[in-house]
């Protein structure tokens, strides 16, 4: 039986035979896929690789203040999680009037 140190040895050289592996077989796929790009004469759109504008997203918009703090000024716009100076209490006593 092999002793750890022989298979660690024996994993390294095989990590680097894979590595070397890898390399020339990307370059030959690499060697290959541009061979066949200058046969059809083929764009970057065609193959997908480029996409059309995606549409922007609109900018989030700011909600209002819907209601004041009339001690703080903090306002809230009624979204989300309430504050703790609203918790309990009539809401209808701090809307801000428009």
């Amino acid at each position: 039986m092999a002793s750890y140190k022989q298979l660690t040895a024996q994993l390294e050289k095989l990590h680097k035979e894979v590595a070397v592996a890898r390399e020339k077989e990307i370059a030959q796929a690499i060697a290959d896929i541009k061979q066949k790009v200058a046969e059809y004469d083929l764009t970057a759109e065609e193959l997908g690789f480029t996409s059309a504008a995606k549409p922007r997203r609109k900018a989030a918009s700011t909600s209002v203040a819907k209601y004041r703090n009339p001690k703080t000024g903090e306002t809230w716009s009624g979204r989300g999680r309430s504050p703790a100076w609203l918790v309990g209490k009539n809401r209808e006593r701090f809307l801000i009037e428009s």
